[in-house]
């Protein structure tokens, strides 16, 4: 099994970034690579579409607003693993109360390719991800 996490703090109240992406469906407005999120099965499962026009299915397994994080497994993807598990999750920052720490992990098995390039490419996606999270953190201040 492989895994990989990337974390980013951004400059807004945790609150206000789990407002932005705590919501299952909420990827398209804050990730410009998901311009799309259908959801299904009573909002459990997410339908989302990339910018390229690939399908991704992916299913919530575990949230919980108090502790600012949800958790979800793709159902259907494009990607060259299995028994894949993500969660996204907004920390607070003792003494920072204009600042959060967001953290985007998952562990997954490799299909077809080695632990080092599984892992590469979903840090990838997640850098690129939280990078369009401060951007659109950033553009949301007043």
């Amino acid at each position: 099994m492989a895994s990989t996490s990337v974390s980013r703090v951004v400059p807004a109240s945790p609150e206000r970034v789990w407002q932005l992406i705590g919501g299952f469906h909420a990827l398209p407005d804050w990730l410009p690579y998901i311009p799309e999120s259908v959801p299904l099965e009573g909002g459990r499962i997410r339908r989302l579409r990339t910018s390229a026009g690939e399908l991704i299915m992916e299913r919530m397994v575990d949230f919980s607003e108090q502790e600012r994080r949800y958790s979800y497994s793709i159902v259907e993807a494009p990607f060259p693993v299995s028994g894949y598990l993500s969660t996204l999750r907004v920390h607070t920052l003792p003494g920072q109360e204009e600042a959060a720490e967001v953290q985007w992990s998952a562990r997954f098995i490799p299909v077809g390719v080695g632990d080092d390039d599984a892992a590469a490419l979903f840090t990838g996606i997640f850098r690129d991800g939280l990078d369009a999270l401060h951007t659109a953190v950033t553009g949301l201040r007043v």
